[in-house]
């Protein structure tokens, strides 16, 4: 099993670790409910090292992008991040990533750790009529997410950079924590704000002191994997594995918005086409009026008691204080439905919801 550059530092603090994608992760470092409220409220840290990164660069990076990634990379300009999935052949999705311009004709791809050995093949078995080339960086490069409200005036400290001036999904590249060439981007996955950075793994433990450091004055907090989730699930953001998968369409998820077949991306005429028709399934929201919380796999029904969907993922919101699910539901089932949740031998009322769960 690996680790991360900053295993002994989640030890110190007496993190509960626990196996995810092939690395041991901090689960929690205090209360789920706790972490939670921190980034919500002021700021926390996570270590998302075992996240996935490649380095495309070359002649036709472009050209090859914008056949492997659904959305218009042609859009984009050095300091501009971009959200995208990798389309397959049958209106399924290889894995979603967020696309970073470095430079002209060079990007950095940021993939789910769960997937970079099939993304890293993926991405080599299209390249190879493009003049480009190919790095995976993943086991050399750390990542940590400084996620909340405080986050940019309690890390403007470590850099003379103004993080005020990056607008969201921006990013750039300078000193940080006294340590060189640090991607710093206004990208997350928990909708309350703050940065992302990227830099060796050499550097990991000076920075994850440093950043501890600068935001104690605000309170800052170690946040886990288990507050990640409580948090994007609020949000209603898509995980793959749950809400993605590669049988998933992409457009019943909610991703048309990434969806540019006029690129001429991979399988952009079933896109296009799937696109243009109403699907048959559409993700969407549940909050729980009874006690409960819904989970990966149960059923939803109808009052009737006809299934009529799927939950892919559920939690218990801390900032609601009830539970709260995504699910893959009919599409004749509106925005305000009541539902049932079959949750052990017994059919929990929901009512249906447009994600977001909550208002930021």
């Amino acid at each position: 099993m690996q680790i991360t550059s900053l295993y002994q530092k989640h030890i110190d603090l007496n993190a509960r670790m626990q196996e995810f994608a092939g690395f041991l992760m901090p689960i929690n470092y205090q209360s789920v409910q706790k972490e939670h409220m921190a980034v919500r409220n002021n700021l926390g840290v996570f270590d998302v090292s075992h996240m996935g990164e490649f380095i495309i660069e070359g002649r036709n990076a472009t050209d090859f992008l914008q056949y492997v990634c659904s959305n218009d990379i042609s859009k984009m300009y050095p300091g501009r991040a971009q959200y995208n999935y990798f389309p397959n052949e049958k209106l399924g999705i290889i894995d979603d990533l967020i696309v970073y311009q470095l430079d002209f004709q060079k990007y950095l791809l940021v993939v789910n750790a769960s997937n970079i050995e099939k993304d890293w093949l993926w991405v080599n078995k299209h390249a190879s009529r493009f003049e480009i080339t190919l790095k995976n960086i993943s086991n050399r490069t750390s990542l940590l997410a400084i996620q909340g409200p405080l986050t940019l005036t309690a890390m403007q400290s470590l850099t003379t950079l103004n993080l005020s001036d990056l607008r969201f999904y921006h990013h750039f590249t300078g000193e940080f924590a006294g340590c060189p060439e640090v991607i710093i981007a206004t990208t997350g996955y928990t909708g309350s704000g703050g940065i992302e950075i990227y830099f060796p793994n050499k550097y990991a433990e000076i920075i994850w002191d440093e950043v501890l450091s600068a935001g104690k004055s605000y309170n800052i907090k170690p946040i886990g994997l288990a507050a990640r989730d409580t948090l994007r699930l609020e949000m209603g953001y898509c995980l793959y594995g749950n809400e993605l998968s590669e049988t998933t369409s992409p457009i019943a998820a909610g991703l048309g918005w990434v969806t540019k077949p006029n690129t001429k991306c991979i399988n952009h005429e079933g896109l296009a086409i799937e696109k243009s028709k109403e699907s048959e399934q559409q993700l969407l929201g549940l909050i729980l009026k009874d006690r409960g919380i819904p989970r990966k796999g149960y059923k939803v029904q109808s009052l009737q008691g006809e299934r009529i969907g799927t939950i892919t993922s559920g939690t218990m919101s801390p900032i609601l204080g009830k539970g709260i699910g995504l699910a893959y539901l009919d599409k004749n089932i509106k925005i305000g439905n009541s539902v049932g949740i079959s949750v052990r031998n017994k059919i929990l009322q929901a009512k249906v919801i447009k994600p977001p769960f909550i208002s930021i």
